[in-house]
């Protein structure tokens, strides 16, 4: 791939509308920075995005082709003026019909959805990524049985993008424990296991693919991420297949909520 080929990343999109409400402690600062300078850091403005959240989980692969989806607005209990954020980014209903055809040539069932909007885990991060809201986006839903090769594969699926000038980003939370942010007794678990999907992330190309096909394995996973509420982890599979064969690093972390917070780079 050429030197402008573009990354896949994961980054942490943090809790709700964050970084749109009143923060005295400065919780969301650093990642706040981070997201706001992560344009910088591309060796290319990307013609589009790919992004994977989250919060939009479905049977099998399925992708947004509204050609202007609505915002979701899928938190709850924030001040009423976070209900009033705009972000109307385009989408792109021919790079959604390209992806299905390239996850149906990898035997990945996949669809795509002409009515659903963009869910918080995209505008939200993305208000700081590209504020102009200039750049199209389509995203690209999990499989809702959460098999880390599907995702793998998906991602690799999806590789060609990045030479393309489609940036590839999956959007979740390393830590996505509900009941243990903000408890002390979780900082040490949370830090191992951040410490080992580090390790697995760094590795060379097929250990980290194993690694990550393995992720229940590394320490206190299961912690981080509960039985049934790995939707906040699985994007990290998407971004982690589209890297290939490419270099990865962590590319940012934080300590939030007394628990490691950590974003990827690949390639």
């Amino acid at each position: 791939m050429s030197t402008s080929t573009l990354p896949s990343l994961y980054i942490p999109h943090g809790g709700g509308p964050c970084f749109f409400m009143d923060d005295p402690q400065g919780m969301w600062t650093r990642l706040g920075d981070y997201l706001r300078g992560l344009p910088a850091t591309l060796p290319a403005r990307p013609k589009a995005i790919v992004l994977i959240s989250g919060h939009w989980v479905t049977p099998g692969f399925t992708v947004t082709g509204a050609a202007q989806p609505e915002l979701i607005y899928d938190y709850y209990n924030f001040p009423p003026h976070t209900y009033e954020l705009q972000y109307p980014a385009p989408g792109a209903p021919e790079l959604a019909a390209r992806i299905v055809g390239l996850l149906q040539a990898a035997d990945l069932p996949a669809s795509i959805d002409a009515r659903r909007g963009f869910d918080h885990g995209m505008f939200i991060p993305l208000k700081l990524v590209c504020p102009a809201a200039d750049v199209p986006v389509v995203q690209l839903s999990l499989r809702a049985d959460y098999d880390p090769a599907a995702h793998l594969r998906a991602g690799a699926a999806l590789a060609a993008l990045r030479a393309e000038g489609v940036l590839i980003l999956g959007s979740g939370m390393s830590f996505h424990n509900m009941r243990a942010y903000g408890d002390p007794r979780a900082t040490e678990a949370a830090a191992a296991f951040d410490a080992a999907l580090t390790a697995a992330v760094e590795s060379a190309p097929e250990a980290r693919r194993a690694a990550l096909r393995n992720w229940e394995t590394l320490p206190a996973a299961r912690l981080s991420h509960p039985p049934r509420a790995e939707e906040h982890f699985m994007p990290l599979l998407v971004a982690a297949g589209a890297g290939g064969d490419a270099p990865a690093h962590r590319d940012f972390t934080d300590e939030i909520m007394n628990v490691a917070i950590s974003a990827f780079r690949f390639g």
